[in-house]
């Protein structure tokens, strides 16, 4: 017998669809070629908070090749029904060309439909709007005024424990409103046969979100509108719910009877797609000489639109579970502002927080003489403090100990502005990162075809993380192929039910879902074989026969067995197929994942720059199904980190609400340059209690945690702590 093949999860492999991308066959929303497709132009308002007072589209219209020009004056009602769908904030969603109302600089207020993309661009040029314009409130610090009930939390009594404490420390961090800036833009093309709507869209939720919110919009059926995403280049959150293009575009293709494509500029996806909300996060600390974190309040403040309330939901947790602090206050408040609605941005909330708690943590370290993981280490908890339950893992510890070992921590002098090489100040710090082990609903179908050849379908996404190659790994091991034998598909609202593609759920949830379909084919593939008098395990016990390589046979005597083929051939079977899905269970346990992140970093002592020399990060996530993909994810946090923590920043002008740096240009984020000597370390194991193939999710936890790491490290380097980001060179200087 030839040498069993080795399992496919947990082996480095590269990614299945690769090679589609690298030889530009992959088809993104923009690239599918739509017969008679015409193009749209938005039209963005030019002011942010007033009402249109005139539309001026003659000289558009007569345009060669117009089609039409769509505003407020001429659009139909649309329904726009009540939906809690595509992840719409509690409000009144924006309702594109219902109205005159402007309620943000940039809105869509008019769109140019034309044969050509040239012209479609040139007419939106010629589209004159007037307005009446108020004077905005833009301005977290200077306008911010909280109109909803604040979100709290407390235990115990940290104004009490506050007012006791041996050491008090009161701070205010201020993180820069952060946009997505994925490398594809997004965009939405739409076609409508009679009642029935296809679009071809770039989105992080197929069903739950543009299905069923284009179905809202329409007042139509949702089985009347079928969604196609096949590749999402890039997403980082900013395709989580429906945003008004993509009504603008199915709009459009109803008004003309001609499929439209719609793609927003770069400029455009700054007001477009929403944006990681600025924060105002005051930490107030107590704490007794020997470390033990006695008090902890937190008061939070974020922007949002008037006309939605986002709230992160993920900004609370992780400043209730990460010490054993027996006090705890919090209060989130949202200040409506004249702008867009943010949504969700890589460990939303949670690096928010991370940033705020952490750097708070090294302040108190360094206030009282104590070497920040040790600080953290006192503090640690053995249960979970804002619940009293059991964690189902928490390796934080060893996290803390596996990165300064392998980091070279105890080679640091402690004392601030200590270490130079040449003109540079040298420093190094830490942190520590958790997010929430989300699970969601899902299935998938599964089906084994007679040439021993699987497919595997479910309608989630994959905006880079690797799902096409992580669920051919699950379900390769699962049914007993190599990889090479099986075929995932998604990204299309006829495949099975998937959940939102983000918040690090896909993986535990779509993957479960994966192994369980599997799973029951394989079981009905070995009944079928003990049943069948024919085939060489008639009569064996099903629990005794093994698959690999595609071969069926009985454990213990590998000689004894057939193929897959031979087995569906002789029973005149073209396929076998099944439909697996996973529900995530009640758990008694706090699921989370969990990062200890290090950072050098190198500081100019007479010019304030800032250079990230080498980062480390461990983490506890749970089983890794596939280490390349890991890295992937891992060392792609790391230098998202690093656009947080010292480049990235929206600059708004108050005085229209304009956005300056709307461009890659002016809109800082890492280049090659920036980007160092990167490392990841994940703790062998795995998580049962979180889900059947023991994941907890990886691609957020590993951006929480890094921008306090690095901002920890530029005050070791230069004893000057900086609260607000980005670190910018004037604040050293």
């Amino acid at each position: 017998m030839s040498p069993q093949p080795q399992a496919a999860v947990g082996a480095p492999l590269s990614r299945v669809d690769g090679r589609l991308k690298v030889t530009g066959q992959a088809d993104y929303a923009a690239d599918h070629d739509i017969e008679g497709v015409v193009h749209a132009v938005v039209v963005d308002s030019s002011i942010a908070v007033g009402r249109i007072t005139g539309v001026d589209t003659r000289a558009a219209e007569a345009h060669p090749g117009v089609l039409k020009v769509i505003t407020h004056l001429n659009a139909p009602a649309l329904p726009y029904r009540d939906n809690a769908g595509s992840n719409n904030p509690p409000g009144r969603r924006l309702r594109v060309f219902q109205d005159d109302q402007v309620l943000f600089h940039g809105q869509p207020v008019a769109v140019a439909v034309a044969t050509t993309l040239e012209a479609a661009q040139h007419a939106a040029s010629l589209v004159q709007v007037t307005y009446d314009a108020r004077e905005p409130s833009t301005d977290l610090s200077a306008d911010g005024v909280p109109t909803n009930t604040p979100t709290t939390y407390t235990r115990g009594d940290a104004q009490a424990a506050l007012d006791s404490a041996a050491v008090r420390l009161e701070m205010t961090y201020r993180p820069a409103r952060n946009h997505h800036n994925p490398m594809e833009p997004h965009s939405t093309t739409a076609r409508w046969d009679g009642d029935r709507l296809t679009v071809w869209d770039k989105t992080q939720w197929v069903i739950g979100g543009t299905q069923t919110e284009l179905a809202a919009v329409f007042g139509i059926p949702l089985e009347s509108v079928r969604v196609i995403s096949p590749f999402v280049g890039g997403g980082f959150g900013s395709g989580l719910r429906t945003w008004p293009h993509v009504t603008v575009a199915a709009l459009a293709a109803r008004e003309t009877g001609r499929p439209v494509k719609l793609v927003l500029t770069r400029r455009q996806q700054y007001f477009g797609a929403g944006y990681r909300p600025a924060y105002e996060y005051t930490m107030r600390l107590g704490s007794d000489r020997t470390g033990r974190v006695t008090a902890m309040a937190h008061d939070i403040r974020s922007e949002t639109s008037t006309y939605e309330t986002f709230a992160e939901r993920g900004i609370l947790p992780l400043g209730q579970v990460l010490y054993n602090t027996p006090n705890v206050g919090q209060t989130y408040r949202t200040v409506p502002l004249d702008v867009n609605t943010p949504v969700a941005m890589r460990g939303p909330g949670f690096a928010t927080a991370a940033f705020a708690v952490e750097s708070a943590m090294d302040e108190l370290a360094h206030e009282l003489g104590i070497d920040p993981i040790e600080l953290r280490l006192r503090n640690e908890p053995e249960t979970d403090p804002s619940n009293g339950q059991a964690f189902s893992t928490r390796r934080l510890r060893e996290c803390y100990t596996t990165g300064a070992r392998e980091f070279g921590w105890s080679r640091r002098n402690p004392a601030p502005r200590s270490t130079r090489d040449g003109d540079w100040l040298i420093g190094t710090g830490m942190a520590a990162g958790v997010y929430h082990t989300l699970r969601a609903p899902a299935q998938a179908s599964v089906r084994l075809d007679a040439d021993g050849t699987a497919l595997v379908q479910s309608a989630t996404s994959d905006m880079g993380p690797g799902t096409y190659t992580s669920m051919s790994q699950v379900a390769a091991d699962a049914l007993g192929l190599p990889v090479r034998r099986v075929t995932f598909r998604l990204g299309d609202s006829v495949m099975p039910n998937a959940p939102l593609h983000g918040g690090s759920l896909t993986m535990a949830s779509v993957g479960s879902a994966v192994q369980d379909g599997c799973d029951r084919l394989r079981q009905q593939a070995v009944q079928l074989a003990v049943g069948d008098e024919q085939s060489p395990l008639y009569g064996a016990a099903a629990d005794t026969i093994v698959v690999r390589g595609g071969r069926l046979y009985v454990s213990g005597d590998p000689s004894r067995g057939e193929t897959y083929q031979r087995l569906l051939a002789r029973n005149h079977h073209d396929s076998l197929e099944v439909l697996g899905s996973y529900t995530p269970a009640q758990s008694r346990f706090t699921i989370d994942a969990y990062a200890a992140v290090f950072a050098e970093v190198a500081v100019d002592a007479r010019l304030g720059l800032v250079r990230v020399r080498r980062m480390l990060g461990v983490y506890d996530a749970g089983r890794i199904i596939s280490p390349k993909l890991a890295d992937s994810q891992a060392l792609g946090g790391m230098v998202g980190g690093i656009g947080q923590a010292l480049l990235e920043h929206t600059v708004t002008d108050h005085r229209d609400g304009r956005i300056v740096n709307a461009n890659l240009a002016d809109y800082l984020v890492p280049v090659n340059a920036d980007v160092p000597d990167l490392r990841a370390i994940y703790l062998d194991g795995e998580d049962r209690e979180a889900d059947p193939i023991g994941v907890k999710g990886l691609g957020e936890v590993v951006l929480v945690g890094v921008a306090p790491a690095i901002a920890n490290a530029v005050f070791h380097a230069t004893g000057r702590r900086v609260r607000d980001l980005p670190i910018t060179a004037d604040a050293l200087l």
